[in-house]
C-alpha cells in the first residue's frame, strides 16, 4: 500500500475545509504551478515545497478559503448581468466583489482572516502597486480594493503597497468615502452591493450611467427579487460560472462595438475553459476586447499620427525589474513550463538538422589546383606515375541570417499564452544561436492602461479632437541579435511579471522591430511576430474611429511585404492572423506554438 505525503495530507485538509466553508460537498481542491484559480467548482491553490513551509501552507489554504467563500456567496450570473463596459471599471467591479465575500467570511473568523491576509500578501507581491513611482503608474482596482478591505475589516493595507495606495488615497476618499459606507451596509446582499458599486464608479468617473432612473429602479426591485432567489439558490449557479464569464466578456464586447452582431461578438470571446478567472486576478478586468473584425474598405489616403511621443520608451528587460526579481521569474517560467521543454526541445533539433544540412560543406574533386586530396594520396604511392589529385570547396548557398521574434505583450496573453511563448522563443534562441543564426528577441506593449502620460497631455491641451495615438508605448528587448543566449536567457522570465501586460498597439511595433532588421548586415533578415488578435488601445480607440489601430497595422504589413527585404510571418494565437499576413498561421492552443515556430522557420529557410 501507497504511503500518502504530506502533501496529500495537505490537500485533503484544505479540500475538507472548502467543502465546509462552501458548504458545496462537491467542492474540490487541487495544487498548481500557474496562478490560483477556479474552475467551476474545482479549487486551484499554490504547491506550497515538500517541506511545507509555514508561510507556503497559510498562502495555499488562504486562496482555498477565498475561493470557497466565492462558492458560496458569489452569484456569477448576478454579477455579469450588471458589468460595465469600460475596462477600468469593470476591473474595479471585479476587485470589489472579491473584497465582499472574503470580508463576509473573515467574520468572527480568525483563522479564515489570516489565511486571507496570508493569500492577499502574495498577490500583493506580484502587483504592479508595489512598484508605482507615480499615481499613473497605480492600478485603481488594486488602490480601492485594499482600501475598501481595510474600511470593511480594519485589516491595514499591506506595507508593501503603502506607498502605491498613497498616491489615489486622498482621491479615493474624496469621491467615494461614501460609497464605501453603503457598500459596508450592503455585504449580505450581492445586488444591493452591485448598485452601490456602479454608484461609486460614477463618482469616480470611471463609468456614466446608461439607465433611466424609472427603468433603473424597477431594474433595482427585480435584481433584489433574484437576488433572494439567488442567494437560497447560490450552490447549484455557482457552477455555471464558467459559463457565465464568457457571456460577460460577450456582452461587454457587444456594448463597445455597437455595430457588430452578437454572433460576431460572442465568436471573438476568450475561452470560458482557460485556467484564469477574472473574479481572481486584480487586473483580469483590464483585459482588452479583441474586435477581430471582418476586413473594411479603407481609404488609401489614412494617416496615422501620434498625440505625443515624449512617454515612449525602447527599454532593455534588464532595466525593468532588478536582477534579484529576473532570476526568480525565470525559475518560475522554468517550473511552470517544465513538461514542455522536452516536446518544444525535439522540435528544435528537427530545426537544427534541416538548417545544419544545407550549411553542410560540399567539394568538387579530382581538380587540377585547390586542396591536396589526401584521400587520393594511396593511388599515388601504387601508382608513381599518377598526378596528384586536388579539390575544391563550393561555395554555400546557406545565407547569413537574422531572425527577429516579436512577441505580443498585451493583458490577454497572460497565463499560458505568454509563458510558452517565452520558453519556445528561448529554445529557438538557443537554437539558432548553435546553427550560426542570429536572433533577436522584442516585445511591445504600453507602459499604462487607458492612455497614461500621454492621455494627460490631451487633457491638459483641451482634447484636440482626433489626436491619433494615444497611449505610452513600451517595447521591450529580450534579448539583442547579437548578444549571446546565455547572456539573455534570464531577462525572458520578465514575460511573467505580473502587471507588465497591458494594451497593444501592432503597427508600430512591426516598424520599430523592422528598422532594427533594416539595420542589420545579415543578407536574409526574417521578422516572425507572436500575437494573439488585432491591435487594441482603449484609450486610442475612444478618441479615434474604431479602426484606428487596424488600418494602420494593415498599411504597414503591406508595406513590408511589398516593398521591404523583410520576410514577414506570423503566428495567432486563437485569433485568426491570416487576414492581416500573407504568410501566417492560426493556432487554437499555445502549446502548439512550439512547433508551429519551428515548421514556419523552416518552411522560409527551405523555400530559399
Amino acid at each position: 500500500m501507497t504511503s500518502r505525503s504530506p502533501l496529500d495530507d495537505l490537500k485533503a485538509v484544505l479540500a475538507g475545509t472548502a467543502r465546509a466553508v462552501a458548504r458545496d460537498t462537491e467542492a474540490e481542491v487541487g495544487f498548481t504551478a500557474d496562478a490560483p484559480h477556479l474552475l467551476g467548482k474545482t479549487i486551484k491553490v499554490p504547491t506550497p515545497s515538500r517541506s511545507l513551509p509555514i508561510e507556503q501552507v497559510a498562502q495555499a489554504r488562504g486562496f482555498a478559503d477565498s475561493m470557497a467563500l466565492k462558492l458560496r456567496h458569489h452569484n456569477a450570473a448576478l454579477h455579469a448581468r450588471r458589468m460595465p463596459a469600460e475596462p477600468a471599471a469593470r476591473a474595479v467591479y471585479d476587485a470589489v466583489e472579491m473584497v465582499r465575500y472574503e470580508a463576509l467570511g473573515s467574520r468572527g473568523y480568525d483563522g479564515t482572516r489570516a489565511n486571507l491576509s496570508a493569500a492577499l500578501l502574495m498577490r500583493t507581491g506580484a502587483d504592479p502597486i508595489t512598484r508605482a513611482q507615480s499615481a499613473d503608474e497605480v492600478p485603481i482596482q488594486g488602490a480601492l480594493a485594499l482600501l475598501l478591505r481595510e474600511r470593511l475589516t480594519g485589516e491595514p493595507v499591506p506595507a508593501a503597497a503603502e506607498k502605491g495606495v498613497a498616491f489615489l488615497r486622498d482621491w479615493i476618499d474624496e469621491r467615494a468615502s461614501g460609497d464605501f459606507e453603503a457598500l459596508g451596509l450592503t455585504l449580505d446582499d450581492q445586488a444591493a452591493f452591485q448598485k452601490s458599486v456602479l454608484a461609486m464608479l460614477e463618482h469616480l468617473d470611471l463609468t456614466q450611467s446608461e439607465v433611466p432612473p424609472d427603468s433603473e429602479e424597477n431594474e433595482d426591485e427585480n435584481d433584489g427579487e433574484e437576488g433572494d432567489e439567488d442567494e437560497s439558490q447560490g450552490e447549484d449557479k455557482s457552477e455555471e460560472e464558467g459559463d457565465s464569464d464568457a457571456q460577460t466578456e460577450a456582452r461587454s464586447e457587444d456594448r463597445s462595438e455597437g455595430s457588430e452582431t452578437e454572433e460576431d461578438a460572442s465568436a471573438d470571446d476568450f475561452d470560458p475553459d482557460a485556467d484564469s478567472d477574472p473574479g481572481d486576478s486584480d487586473e483580469e478586468g483590464m483585459l482588452p476586447v479583441r474586435p477581430n473584425r471582418p476586413p473594411a474598405d479603407y481609404s488609401p489616403s489614412f494617416d496615422y499620427k501620434v498625440f505625443t511621443r515624449a512617454h515612449d520608451e525602447e527599454v532593455a528587460a534588464r532595466d525593468l525589474c532588478d536582477a534579484d526579481e529576473l532570476t526568480r521569474l525565470r525559475g518560475f517560467l522554468d517550473q511552470q513550463l517544465a513538461h514542455l521543454q522536452g516536446v518544444v526541445t525535439k522540435l528544435a533539433n528537427r530545426l537544427q538538422r534541416r538548417l545544419m544540412a544545407q550549411q553542410s560543406r560540399s567539394w568538387d574533386f579530382d581538380q587540377e589546383e585547390g586542396m591536396l586530396d589526401a584521400a587520393r594520396l594511396a593511388r599515388v604511392v601504387a601508382s608513381p606515375g599518377s598526378s596528384l589529385s586536388y579539390k575544391i570547396e563550393r561555395d554555400t548557398e546557406f545565407k547569413d541570417t537574422v531572425v527577429t521574434l516579436l512577441i505580443d505583450n498585451s493583458g490577454s496573453m497572460r497565463g499560458r499564452p505568454i509563458g510558452i511563448a517565452a520558453i519556445s522563443a528561448d529554445i529557438m534562441a538557443r537554437t539558432l544561436e548553435r546553427c550560426g543564426v542570429k536572433t533577436e528577441i522584442l516585445g511591445f506593449t504600453t507602459r499604462a492602461w487607458k492612455g497614461g502620460a500621454s492621455r494627460e497631455d490631451w487633457l491638459g491641451a483641451s482634447r484636440p479632437a482626433n489626436p491619433g495615438r494615444l497611449n505610452d508605448l513600451r517595447h521591450i528587448i529580450y534579448k539583442e541579435a547579437d548578444e549571446p543566449w546565455r547572456r539573455a536567457r534570464t531577462s525572458l522570465g520578465l514575460m511573467m511579471r505580473e502587471g507588465l501586460l497591458k494594451e497593444n498597439i501592432d503597427g508600430e511595433a512591426l516598424l520599430w522591430a523592422h528598422s532594427r532588421l533594416i539595420a542589420r548586415h545579415e543578407d536574409r533578415r526574417i521578422l516572425m511576430v507572436i500575437s494573439d488578435g488585432a491591435p487594441v488601445d482603449d484609450s486610442t480607440l475612444s478618441v479615434n474611429s474604431g479602426t484606428y489601430l487596424e488600418r494602420h497595422l494593415r498599411q504597414v504589413i503591406d508595406w513590408i511585404e511589398t516593398k521591404s527585404p523583410v520576410q514577414l510571418v506570423a503566428i495567432g494565437i486563437g485569433h485568426d492572423v491570416t487576414r492581416y499576413y500573407k504568410r501566417a498561421v492560426t493556432i487554437m492552443d499555445a502549446e502548439q506554438l512550439g512547433g508551429t515556430m519551428v515548421e514556419q522557420l523552416a518552411g522560409l529557410f527551405d523555400s530559399d
